[in-house]
């Protein structure tokens, strides 16, 4: 069993940032992928961005340059930094780890 605890939600006003982390209970390197999710109200759950095992990222294609995915190996946390945020990135935003998903944060962006 794998534990997944983000952090760094909260609300913002548009223009601003905010750096969400995710640290694991086991060794993150130990994973092929992880991965940022989103999920705004009434709406499915979408990739916001990955990272491989290896370091390649990926991203929707509409976050690209605003988001960025990153990771700290000894600290088994991966990151998600978020620049000029928009009210439409307002979701809760999960983190995942092969089947393993985290609780999710509220990430709100007031106009």
């Amino acid at each position: 069993q794998v534990q997944l605890v983000e952090s760094g939600g909260g609300l913002v006003q548009a223009g601003g940032s905010l750096r969400l982390s995710c640290t694991a209970s086991r060794g993150i390197f130990s994973f092929d992928s992880m991965g940022w999710y989103r999920q705004a109200p009434g709406q499915s759950r979408e990739l916001v961005a990955s990272i491989t095992r290896s370091g390649i990222t990926n991203y929707a294609d509409s976050l690209k340059g605003r988001f960025a995915i990153f990771r700290d190996i000894a600290k088994n946390t991966l990151y998600l930094q978020m620049n000029n945020l928009q009210p439409e990135d307002t979701a809760v935003y999960y983190c995942r780890a092969h089947a393993y998903w985290g609780q999710g944060t509220q990430v709100t962006v007031s106009s």
